[in-house]
């Protein structure tokens, strides 16, 4: 049997992984790592999904980490993703447990399991300066003159580009001295569910997060103090319900808008997944559609199955 360090579940939104994750960290009587941008985010609970009732299987409550670590407004980025989920990490091995790492920030999940070496880049206050009267068209046209572009297809508002920027520039003027991350050996577990019922799960679940209160939340987000801009720069639900709130968009307009967004977030995933595969991953694809045990039941094959 081949040893695994972690075991990572990924997948695009609505397909499923997290209740699949609790379901095996349940069997398996183990711990979740979050693998998402966004859930680390206080407050910021509908827009972004975090489902956590999902966490409770057959009443016992599954442990997890790095969902609500900082507040809404911060720039949280992928150097201190890297460091808090080594913490995490070293926290459930102490344990002797096997940790499950489950996600859709196909960046954050690739620069774990890849060990990518990366440098804090602090903000240029300067080239700011100089950004801050661009439009988004130059600014995106700007930064793919660098040879390595930063997230490139996570850069849909001003902020977003200004920041990718930042740090390609710092990084083309620093001999950049990498720091030390353990490299990681990953059992890699994909959720496929088929285009058209993925559709229609984001669809359905856009409505019932609406009935629940999104709109709600965004404006008590607003109310304590956050900039809208800020939200906006948040993307998907945050950008849209903000622009809705502030009377910019109609209500259907907002809906027609977040909903195509959504799509287009959940085949963005799909992509860098496949790329991963391109960059040497080996990930274990699973048919959403089986029965919940059926699918612990693969994992736990898997596990125990040589290379």
């Amino acid at each position: 049997m081949e040893k695994y360090d972690l075991i990572t579940i990924l997948g695009p939104t609505a397909s499923g992984k997290t209740p699949l994750a609790a379901a095996l960290a349940y069997r398996l009587d183990t711990e979740i790592i979050s693998g998402d941008s966004r859930q680390i985010y206080r407050r910021m609970d509908l827009g972004t999904g975090k489902d956590l009732e999902d966490y409770t299987v057959n009443g016992r409550q599954i442990p997890y980490h790095l969902i609500d670590i900082v507040e809404p407004g911060y720039k949280y980025n992928v150097f201190e993703y890297q460091r808090d989920f080594l913490n995490a990490y070293n926290q459930v091995r102490l344990k002797e447990k096997l940790p499950i790492l489950c996600g859709g920030t196909g960046m954050y999940i690739e620069s774990v399991l890849k060990g990518y070496r990366l440098l804090p880049v602090p903000e240029n206050p300067g080239l700011r300066d100089s950004l801050a009267d661009k439009s988004l068209e130059e600014l995106t046209r700007l930064l793919s003159t660098y040879k390595k572009l930063h997230n490139s297809t996570d850069v849909d508002t001003v902020k977003r580009a200004i920041r990718a920027i930042e740090i390609e520039e710092y990084y083309k003027q620093q001999s950049p001295e990498y720091r030390e991350f353990p490299q990681i050996n990953s059992l890699i577990v994909g959720v496929d569910i088929d285009r058209e019922l993925r559709r229609e799960k984001i669809s359905r679940r856009l409505k019932q997060r609406l009935d629940e209160g999104m709109v709600n939340e965004v404006k008590a987000l607003l109310d304590s103090g956050i900039p809208s801009e800020d939200l906006i720069y948040y993307g998907l639900e945050y950008k849209y319900l903000t622009l809705y709130v502030l009377g910019e968009l109609s209500f259907d307009e907002m809906f027609h808008q977040l909903e195509i967004a959504i799509h287009q977030f959940a085949k963005r995933q799909m992509t860098w997944f496949r790329g991963m595969e391109r960059r040497g991953f080996t990930i274990h694809w699973l048919d959403a559609c089986l029965p919940m045990e059926d699918k612990v039941e693969k994992i736990i094959n898997l596990l125990h199955t040589k290379n």
